[in-house]
């Protein structure tokens, strides 16, 4: 693969391809010295049109990890505010020799345009399309799962909330199904996309009827920003019917595990105390994130197999005079 756009590219050797790369880069993060010379002399730019944290901060320390260069380009403040196209910023990059675009963008579909273009030869990785696509989110979030509950086949995972805003969402049912486990969409009517019954999984408008019987059950953040009409009556509404707290958390089977992909609206969606349980592995997210962003960028710039370690030596003795 030379991109990776969408989460229903892999198939399920290629996903756990990932998964399997990334398991043995985990172990770095327990390393005092937490890099690999793979990339050295290699180029990543953090594409980012729209505001990221958490996932910009992940790609870079993935890509810095590798010992590649990073370059960190955010449209605010930049020609993109004058007036500049996507095509004239690819060409740029394309002009500094970037081996890799990490693109987050407001609208769906435009990592697809530009790994489909001629403007840029570099790998495309979509960090986030609109409401289109996560696919890295998928990939760790279903690394964190594979970690606890072993192979993923037949595990029951519901995804609950706002999933018609959500590109999270969409990646993990693509992914998870690749994977073999099955998946239950829970929100209200209002907040399930048009076509929902062409997806691979099924739906739900009872929480309380689908958690005692789930693996996992993946929080989605309320995505206010995105919502121009009133999709349910009030935010405590929503917190009564849809939000996860300690009294639901109870009737979870005791090897569940809970999970939000974040930034998280404490109260609402998910309680505090849920939140920071022993239940919880949302701060792990985090941490597998960065696992799993290197081994998207190892498989795609280095075309390197699972055996992650066996490069190292290799790379170390050319380096050594």
């Amino acid at each position: 693969m030379k991109h990776l756009l969408s989460a229903g590219d892999l198939d399920r050797d290629e996903a756990l391809l990932v998964l399997d790369t990334a398991e043995k880069l985990r172990e770095l993060a327990d390393r005092p010295i937490k890099k690999l010379p793979t990339l050295r002399g290699r180029t990543v730019v953090n594409l980012f049109f729209e505001d990221s944290t958490r996932t910009r901060i992940s790609f870079e320390a993935a890509a810095k990890r590798l010992s590649a260069d990073v370059i960190n380009f955010s449209a605010k403040g930049s020609s993109v505010e004058k007036g500049e196209s996507l095509k004239d910023t690819a060409l740029t990059l394309a002009a500094m020799g970037a081996d890799a675009v990490v693109v987050r963008h407001p609208a769906s579909g435009a990592p697809h345009r530009l790994a489909a273009s001629d403007w840029i030869s570099a790998s495309v990785l979509n960090a986030g399309d609109g409401t289109h696509e996560h696919p890295t989110q998928a990939l760790l979030d279903a690394f964190t799962m594979r970690r606890h509950l072993g192979d993923l086949e037949g595990r029951r995972v519901a995804i609950v909330g706002d999933v018609l805003h959500s590109r999270v969402a969409r990646s993990n049912v693509l992914l998870l199904q690749t994977l073999g486990a099955d998946i239950t969409l829970v929100a209200p009517p209002t907040l399930l996309p048009v076509g929902i019954e062409q997806w691979s999984c099924s739906t739900s408008y009872d929480l309380d009827a689908v958690l005692p019987k789930t693996d996992v059950v993946m929080m989605l953040r309320v995505q206010r920003e995105r919502m121009n009409a009133a999709f349910f009556p009030s935010a405590r509404e929503y917190s009564r019917r849809y939000g996860l707290d300690a009294t639901r958390m109870a009737s979870l089977p005791e090897h569940a595990l809970v999970m939000h992909p974040g930034p998280m609206n404490r109260g609402m969606e998910i309680s505090a105390d849920v939140a920071d349980s022993t239940r919880s592995v949302i701060v792990e997210q985090v941490t597998n994130g960065v696992a799993v962003r290197m081994a998207a960028l190892y498989l795609l710039l280095a075309g390197g197999g699972p055996a992650v370690d066996d490069t190292v030596p290799e790379q170390r003795s050319r380096e050594t005079p």
